[in-house]
């Protein structure tokens, strides 16, 4: 069940692992700061956020209990966890509140631009970072790659359940916007370039456990 860190340059790739986390959080904060709108996901954070009331009600510990919500999901699906699955389930929301809480939302539009901007960057750095580090996907990548292996196409399963979780957010109140729509164009092509440059070597039989 649990995918065991093997291989090389193990305590390089743990530290690359917990920055990418805490960068994809920062990001996450800043996209949400912008009030420009939310990647999907986000929007369902936020929208539960905003509907259930208490000071526990936030952003960031939305984001970690849904994830160990579709952990859950992993079962039937027979996905197997790595040490990043367990820190992107817990680290990313944490970082989201910090930022929350220190970065002020935008307020003009030059702001918001910015904020916005540099959010989908960070979000893209840290992916290269997290992913290229070789210990496991996020709890709703592994949900994604664990429903394509029963057949449909992964962009299929990602569509649907992005839009899924984005139209149940938005019923809540999280915020959609010209953000939301930046986010899903951008965070595909900054991925896959950051992480050509930021992925580790290590050797191929850890490779294929970790992923």
């Amino acid at each position: 069940m649990f995918i065991p860190v093997t291989g090389r340059r193990i305590p390089r790739r743990i530290a690359q692992l917990v920055l990418g986390l805490i960068l994809f959080g920062s990001g996450i904060g800043l996209v949400v700061q912008s009030q420009l709108g939310n990647p999907a996901w986000d929007v369902l954070h936020q929208g539960l956020a905003k509907r259930f009331d208490g000071s526990w009600s936030t952003i960031g510990n939305w984001t970690v209990i849904i994830s160990f919500v579709v952990l859950l999901l992993w079962i039937p699906l027979r996905q197997r966890l790595g040490l990043g699955t367990v820190l992107n389930a817990i680290l990313i929301g944490v970082t989201v509140d910090v930022l929350i809480r220190f970065v002020e939302p935008g307020e003009s539009l030059a702001v918001q631009l910015v904020l916005l901007s540099l959010g989908v960057v960070l979000v893209g750095i840290g992916s290269g970072f997290y992913i290229g580090a070789h210990l496991g996907p996020g709890p709703r990548d592994g949900l994604m790659t664990g429903i394509a292996a029963l057949g449909p196409p992964i962009w299929s399963a990602r569509l649907v359940i992005e839009l899924s979780v984005l139209v149940a957010g938005w019923i809540l109140g999280g915020t959609v916007g010209i953000g939301t729509v930046v986010f899903a164009f951008a965070i595909g092509p900054l991925v896959q370039f950051f992480l050509r440059h930021l992925s580790l070597d290590i050797e191929p039989a850890a490779a294929a456990l970790a992923d």
